[in-house]
């Protein structure tokens, strides 16, 4: 079994509750629009770092991250990628994988929105962690904690954090 923490849309921010929330986690995904090298090194120097890369991101940050993330872990071959949508709105690039090879879990960004939603036409579990950042139009930062077993993801926790914290641009 993996305990796993998720976030995404950090824009460069960071919270001392990423690590506080995450503490327990055996790995952490960020699904992209991590902002600076800095969230990256935070996170790796932590626990072990999934990462995608999202629109917003530099040469810096890709150059340390992947555009998708495809692999099996504890039997559920799992997605991550930034741009993903939901179920009946995927994004257009999925299109091929989606009709040919789904993946069970697929994790995304981008929109900010948390979603969590099963997808019974392609047997897919999708995941989006909506925004840890205060870059939007959000008024809750959330993050994601689950575990992973036998092929299966359960055990989903959402943590909200309030938008207004005070929280620091990461300085690199």
């Amino acid at each position: 079994m993996k305990r796993i923490g998720l976030l995404s849309d950090t824009h460069g921010c960071w919270d001392d509750n990423y690590l506080r929330f995450f503490d327990n986690c055996d790995e952490i995904w960020h699904a992209g629009d991590i902002g600076t090298p800095g969230i990256i090194m935070r996170l790796r120097a932590f626990r072990p770092l999934r990462a995608v890369y999202g629109n917003i991101d530099g040469t810096d940050v890709k150059a340390m991250t992947s555009g998708v993330l495809r692999f099996d872990i504890e039997g559920l071959d799992t997605m991550i990628r930034h741009i993903g949508g939901y179920p009946g709105r995927y994004d257009r690039s999925l299109a091929q994988t989606l009709a040919t090879d789904p993946p069970r879990l697929l994790v995304c960004g981008h929109s900010h929105i948390l979603k969590v939603m099963f997808d019974k036409r392609h047997d897919m579990l999708v995941i989006n962690p909506g925004a840890a950042g205060q870059y939007g139009q959000q008024r809750v930062r959330t993050l994601v904690r689950f575990t992973i077993a036998d092929g299966k993801a359960g055990d989903l926790e959402v943590i909200e954090l309030p938008r207004n914290v005070l929280i620091r641009q990461d300085p690199d």
